[in-house]
Formats: structure tokens, C-alpha cells, sequence
């Protein structure tokens, strides 16, 4: 199975070289095909959905956006008063987040990065937003993940999982035929039940609870957002403080 330092390096090669131009086209209101389009559309509703499970008066907060893409989550959130840092694996998605955010902005102002969003350096966050940043990875990747983002979370982690339908684990079969030159890194469908298994059993995660689940599903794109609150303060719940 593909860890979690070989399917980021995977990511980083597909977003920074092979698919960048695709992903940059995605994701503005340049005309598309008709598969690519009910994508836009899934992953507009997905952010509008993340969003409003956020405050919507962020002056104050720090929220991290973990795989931040082209930047579109970031700069509301900024506008929202946030204090984002935005960071993504690949370096040519983060130069199109700056310039694309550079007119956006007003007085506000974003933190972007290019590494990983597991990183301990970035330090804390109110809230922490993983948006189809964590669809490539196994469950117990995922879950590892969300424990590492947790120990430095005071609010909530909310992201998206690739729900387990029988279209995505056929697309996903499917994705292993093409040229290995060719492919996706593969999207790993989850399932809802077998991830509260694990999240419930992960001791980092004690002192938060699953409040609240959305499906969107769009054409070509299906994806579950998942919000996880923290209910107990870290003391209490028995974590580690890690630097900073």
C-alpha cells in the first residue's frame, strides 16, 4: 500500500506538471467540457458547504487551509477577517493562488505556502479546512492525518473523504487500466462508518466528536465533507503539545 510520503509525492508531481493546466482551467470560468463542468460545480457547492460550517465573522481566528489549490477557500475566508495560511504541495498551484488572490483581496491578506499540511512549523489553528485534500489517501492515512492536524486545532477540522459508491470504486478499478504515465494518483473511496471506527478509536482525536456530514454529488464529482469539533480541551483530553 502507498504511503503517505509516496502518494504526496505523487500529488506533487501531478499538480505541479501533469495536470496544471487542466486544474488552472477548472477552476476559473473558462469554458470547459461537460464532464469537467458538473466538476466545477461539485466543488463549487463542496467550498460553499465547508464555508458555512465556518463562523461567518472569522476576525480574530487563524484558519489553516490544508491544500489550498488555486486559493479560491483562502481568500474568503480572508475576507471573512481569518488569518489563513494556505499551503499545497505543489509549487505552480500556489503561484497561480498568489496571483489570482492578489486582486481579490482588498486590505486583507493570506499566508501562502508551498509543503506540507501536516507540517507541526505551521503552528495553531482555530479551524483547520482539508478540502479534497485527503481523497487520496487510505483510511488509516487519513485518520492519521486528521490526528496530526488535531493536535494543533482548537475549534474544528473539516474536510472530505471520497465516499465508497459502487460508481467510484468501479471508476476507480477503471483509473489502473491507463498508462501508468497517464493516471491520476487514485482517488481512494472510504466509507463513512469504517472511518468513524477509526477516528473513535484514534487516541489523538479523544477530545473531538463528528457533528455533522454532507454529501455532494455532481456528475463526475461525489465527495463527502465531514466536520469534526473539538468538545474537550487538549489538556483534558490528553495530548501532546507539539512546537510551536
Amino acid at each position: 500500500m502507498t504511503s503517505y510520503a509516496e502518494r504526496r509525492s505523487q500529488l506533487t508531481t501531478y499538480f505541479d506538471r501533469t495536470a496544471v493546466d487542466a486544474w488552472a482551467r477548472l477552476t476559473t470560468d473558462a469554458p470547459v467540457s461537460k464532464i469537467r463542468a458538473t466538476v466545477r460545480a461539485g466543488r463549487d457547492a463542496m467550498r460553499a458547504n465547508l464555508l458555512s460550517w465556518l463562523p461567518d465573522d472569522l476576525t480574530g481566528t487563524r484558519i489553516l487551509d490544508a491544500g489550498c489549490g488555486t486559493g479560491a477557500l483562502s481568500v474568503e475566508a480572508a475576507r471573512r477577517g481569518a488569518e489563513v495560511v494556505a499551503i499545497d504541495v505543489s509549487p505552480t498551484l500556489v503561484g497561480l493562488a498568489r496571483e489570482r488572490s492578489a486582486e481579490l483581496l482588498g486590505g486583507h491578506r493570506i499566508d501562502f505556502r508551498v509543503g506540507d499540511m501536516l507540517d507541526p512549523w505551521l503552528g495553531r489553528f482555530d479551524h483547520v479546512v482539508a478540502m479534497d485534500s485527503l481523497i487520496h489517501y487510505s483510511a488509516g492515512d487519513i485518520v492519521r492525518a486528521l490526528a496530526e492536524l488535531g493536535l494543533r486545532t482548537d475549534g474544528s477540522v473539516v474536510f472530505t473523504v471520497a465516499p465508497r459508491t459502487a460508481l467510484l470504486t468501479v471508476m476507480h478499478a477503471a483509473g489502473r487500466l491507463f498508462p501508468r504515465g497517464d493516471r491520476a494518483p487514485a482517488i481512494v473511496p472510504i466509507t463513512e462508518s469504517g472511518l468513524r471506527r477509526r477516528i473513535g478509536a484514534e487516541p489523538a482525536l479523544a477530545g473531538f466528536a463528528m457533528k455533522r456530514t454532507q454529501r455532494v454529488n455532481s456528475g463526475f464529482y461525489l465527495s463527502n465533507a465531514i466536520e469534526l469539533t473539538r468538545t474537550t480541551p487538549r489538556s483534558q483530553a490528553g495530548e501532546k503539545v507539539r512546537a510551536p
